[in-house]
């Protein structure tokens, strides 16, 4: 298995592509081909448990990794660190709807299903293609992506890491997780901008010259956590195909069949591992890509523009407040038949101008596979509190995102065929929102208060991560502007810590 870049014609092996996280030119890695995932290998994996079928999978994609590396990899990542170790449950929620509930690991957010399996793949991957330097692995996040690499990454070994978050764009929650997060090798602080901002800046300091040098200097190298590393999107994948597994096992879908697949999507990596999932021959029949109000995916899909050129709004689905969707690159890349000259072409436009249309027969291609749709906050909370009243079922504002949208395809399409609906966080990471959409009384005055009245009111348990932050200390403070972030960086690095 090797990989390319999607600006550029490369042929890497996957260590070397998870310990680089992003290509030199600015591009992502994408696989030069996909494995095949046989009907025979499919049955294989039917009665295995979740451990079993991530190493089946990342076996296809990690040629260069061997069974027994893949193997400490699993099990360090999922052993003991998921509820009831079962880190994908999927629940049938009203015939045909399946929640994949992402958010039983450590962090409470999907984020985990990755990013507890990364700081060993990097690791690995660093032994072998970076012998004797520090991995210095730097994050952009909306929310959830920041406090799951910091407790993956904590006090690993010859890492550290650097999270930036846009200072009024996560919830209270996601601030608190990731502003009381221990570890000798860690490093967080708010940024004056929104996730865009976050994003592209850590991209410039990825490609920014200056910073090779100091990094050289130092013995140290960038990796990253977030989805433009192939290494988060390996993980991902298997819980799409762990979900197909599920779903034959209990006869909620029969050999020959198809089944949809709805992700809410703001960097659109999640969604990309189902397309990947597909590409191997999962049979996906229609990918529901659901956005909130800022839906410049939406837009895209429907007319084959991507303009980011548009209000920016904060909304109670944080992680997907995002007008710059990353991974979308890694789409175009196998759109295009694999033309590095068009995917730099179209980056180019947005990077200039903020905006590209692609050519009417990949927007074809595209509206095939995709339904894009979009639902606001009002809409979501309807959502949220619908499926509390009707099936006593709590769900997270993001959840409720793509569960709208996904009756918003079903009321327009007819379409009946089973669906994998994925639930990316906790219910109890956005309590404000959640506990105004289910009750009609006055909120409490803080955040624990309102989770406390949210677990009393569904019958459920507060996760033991979050009950826990309520007495711990706050211990990163630093908020910069965008300008600010590679001194942040330099200063962190270059201390004796």
């Amino acid at each position: 298995m090797f990989f390319t870049s999607t600006r550029c014609r490369k042929s890497l092996e996957s260590a070397q592509v998870i310990t680089r996280g992003i290509s030199d030119e600015g591009g992502l890695f994408v696989p030069q081909s996909f494995p095949v995932l046989t009907d025979s290998l499919i049955d294989r994996m039917i009665p295995m448990d979740y451990k079993e079928r991530a190493k089946t999978i990342l076996s296809l994609f990690l040629t260069d990794f061997s069974a027994a590396e893949i193997d400490h990899c699993v099990e360090g990542a999922y052993t003991g660190t998921f509820e009831n170790d079962d880190p994908a449950p999927l629940p049938e929620v009203a015939p045909g709807m399946n929640l994949l509930e992402l958010w039983h690991g450590p962090t409470c957010a999907f984020k985990d299903m990755a990013l507890q399996l990364l700081p060993y793949l990097l690791t690995v991957s660093a032994k072998k293609t970076a012998p004797g330097r520090t991995m210095v692995i730097l994050v952009a996040t909306s929310g959830d992506t920041g406090k799951a690499a910091l407790d993956g990454f904590a006090d690993v070994e010859n890492t550290r890491i650097i999270v930036f978050f846009p200072q009024d764009g996560v919830s209270p929650m996601q601030k608190l997780q990731m502003t009381t997060q221990a570890g000798n090798n860690v490093a967080v602080s708010a940024i004056f901008g929104n996730f865009d901002d976050a994003q592209t800046g850590v991209k410039n300091i990825f490609a920014d010259s200056g910073m090779k040098q100091f990094l050289q200097e130092h013995r140290m190298e960038f990796s990253s956590a977030n989805s433009i590393n192939f290494g988060r999107l390996v993980p991902q994948i298997v819980y799409y195909v762990s979900a197909c597994c599920d779903l034959l096992k209990t006869g909620r879908l029969k050999k020959g069949e198809k089944f949809n697949v709805a992700v809410p999507t703001g960097n659109f990596g999640n969604i990309l591992a189902a397309v990947y999932a597909k590409y191997m021959g999962l049979p996906i029949a229609k990918f529901i890509c659901a956005s909130n109000r800022n839906n410049v995916l939406t837009d895209f899909i429907r007319t084959g523009t991507y303009d980011r050129n548009r209000t920016f709004y904060t909304t109670t689905s944080p992680s997907m407040d995002i007008l710059i969707s990353s991974n979308l690159e890694r789409l175009l890349y196998h759109l295009s038949g694999n033309d590095p000259e068009t995917v730099r072409g179209l980056m180019d436009q947005l990077k200039t101008a903020g905006k590209y249309t692609i050519p009417a027969d990949m927007l074809s291609m595209l509206q095939q596979d995709f339904y894009g749709g979009f639902c606001d906050d009002a809409d979501a909370g309807k959502t949220i509190a619908g499926l509390f009243r009707e099936k006593h079922y709590l769900c997270d504002p993001h959840t409720a995102v793509a569960v709208n949208v996904y009756e918003q395809y079903v009321r327009e399409t007819n379409d009946r065929t089973p669906c994998v609906i994925a639930s990316t966080a906790s219910p109890f990471k956005f309590a404000r929102a959640v506990l105004s959409a289910v009750s009609s009384e006055s909120l409490p005055p803080d955040e624990f208060s309102m989770v406390e009245k949210l677990a009393a009111l569904s019958g459920m348990s507060v996760p033991p991560p979050l009950a826990g932050l309520k007495n711990r200390p706050v211990l990163h403070r630093s908020c910069v502007k965008k300008d600010e972030m590679a001194g942040f960086i330099r200063k962190f690095l270059g201390t004796d810590r």
